[in-house]
């Protein structure tokens, strides 16, 4: 039994249900799904996916990003996404895991290894898919084979998640992960402000003030902020604002005049437009379609900021 057959027959027996799973591997969540699905808003932390079956495609700002099995896709920041899975059925469901990322481990990796960052110089994207590697499904196989010994976990998890980060930093875009475990560079600077957007959604933005956090002119700020994130700060907190808002909506059945206030909205009409604007219909006609079907919105988990 190869790799990706071994983790089929995981996923299947862990994850038998349509959705996503977090598994008793703290870092670790499995999704299947049977059919294709809408397009789901959903906010990355920093983490690795790989693809076992399917195929899926994900969003950010106007680029378009497609995985299959054999590649990753890696969300170097917190970033707010829309995934849609393209190919699943019932006799070939898809299947894929994910892995949240962990700064610190991968800062301990880079400042031990030889990878060539070639200077700080311009930001990137901080999302990317590429190819993956032998050796890096080797390890993730290791760590979901947990799930079969859960007495391991608490002392083999940290040594095997560590080999993870370590094969991801041995990828092609390796050196592009490692300048975030740089201190001072500039993907690490927005990283940073990415975070504090990400946990003061809610408050009104002064575009100054981040780029004083990041130790940047405003333009620089501007500059490499949509770099990373293929939009603007603005753009980017409303992203983060109409995507929990609808999250709190269908987890907690409450109207839209108190999501919109929930999330940081003083006016509820402007709620409603751009909600409209981002999801293609008023707030509670886009949810009462969602509850009708909710299949539809298999295979991503909604994360909320924290």
């Amino acid at each position: 039994m190869d790799n990706y057959q071994k983790l089929c027959h995981l996923i299947d027996k862990y994850c038998d249900a349509e959705g996503a799973l977090r598994t008793a591997i703290d870092p670790v969540w499995m999704y299947r799904a049977t059919g294709p699905s809408i397009k789901v808003p959903t906010i990355y932390r920093p983490c690795l996916c790989l693809i076992i079956s399917g195929a899926k495609e994900v969003t950010l700002g106007q680029d378009v990003y497609r995985y299959v099995p054999g590649q990753l896709l890696v969300a170097s920041v917190d970033l707010p996404l829309i995934g849609h899975i393209t190919a699943a059925t019932g006799d070939a469901p898809y299947r894929s895991l994910s892995f949240d990322l962990d700064a610190q481990v991968l800062g301990e990796l880079v400042s031990n290894m030889d990878i060539n960052l070639a200077g700080d110089g311009d930001s990137v994207r901080g999302l990317f898919v590429e190819q993956t590697s032998e050796s890096l499904v080797d390890a993730v196989v290791r760590v979901v084979e947990l799930l079969e010994r859960p007495e391991e976990i608490p002392v083999m998890l940290p040594l095997l998640m560590r080999e993870v980060h370590y094969r991801l930093l041995r990828t092609g875009q390796g050196a592009l992960i490692a300048k975030l475990a740089m201190g001072g560079s500039n993907m690490q600077r927005i990283s940073a402000v990415l975070r504090l957007m990400k946990d003061n959604f809610r408050k009104p933005l002064r575009v100054d003030e981040l780029a004083n956090h990041a130790n940047m002119s405003p333009s620089s700020f501007h500059h490499h902020f949509k770099q990373v994130t293929a939009m603007s700060p603005l753009q980017y907190q409303k992203r983060l604002r109409l995507t929990t808002a609808r999250q709190i909506m269908l987890a907690e059945m409450k109207d839209a005049a108190s999501a919109a206030y929930e999330v940081g909205y003083e006016s509820t009409s402007q709620f409603s437009r751009e909600y409209a604007r981002m999801f293609g219909a008023p707030p509670m006609r886009d949810i009462t379609a969602i509850l009708k079907n909710p299949n539809n919105v298999t295979g991503s988990p909604l994360r909320a900021p924290d």
